[in-house]
């Protein structure tokens, strides 16, 4: 199954068409989305073409192939208009003895573990900033923002296809790969 990993849309309708339009490119069976979705935060600019009911109706026509999580900046409210379940903490995926906990970063991040395996692989977005870190016990990987990058990053999102993790901008160019071991 291929995989689409995104986080961090903060309510742009420009970048999550070009999001969705990437995802449909790419040929993926499910998108996991890794919150921070409507709302674009205290600490952030509005983003480009900042429209949350646009977004709301780009990302409700595409449920039955999202997969969500919750950010710091989603909601309840939010999840009373969007079709598709958003407030879950971290959701668990295995990909053979692998496990990928997918989180947001806010509660569980590289200095507040979750709990691990040798191996594992801890996966979330909030800092907005693309990463592959090899740690003694585990991996780290971040795929950046779809609408707000920060440290000269780039407008992305990430696949997963057997066992290989692959970066990339909105136009497909490649920026990362990461083989799971």
């Amino acid at each position: 199954m291929k995989w689409m990993i995104a986080s961090d849309i903060h309510g742009s309708e420009y970048f999550c068409r070009k999001m969705l339009d990437a995802f449909h490119s790419e040929q993926a069976e499910r998108l996991l989305l890794l919150g921070d979705i409507l709302y674009h935060g205290p600490r952030n600019d509005l983003p480009k073409d900042y429209n949350p009911k646009g977004v709301i109706a780009l990302l409700n026509a595409e449920k039955s192939s999202i997969l969500c999580v919750r950010g710091n900046c989603d909601t309840e409210v939010d999840q009373m208009v969007l079709d598709f379940p958003i407030l879950a903490d971290y959701a668990l995926l295995s990909v053979g003895s692998t496990l990928i906990f997918a989180t947001h970063g806010h509660r569980y991040n590289e200095n507040a573990l979750p709990p691990l395996h040798h191996g594992d692989i801890l996966l979330h977005g909030h800092t907005h900033v693309p990463k592959c870190v090899r740690h003694t016990d585990y991996f780290y990987l971040n795929p950046g923002s779809v609408s707000i990058p920060k440290e000269n990053s780039w407008h992305g999102y990430m696949t997963l296809e057997d066992g290989v993790f692959v970066w990339k901008d909105l136009d497909g160019a490649v920026q990362n790969t990461f083989r799971m071991e």
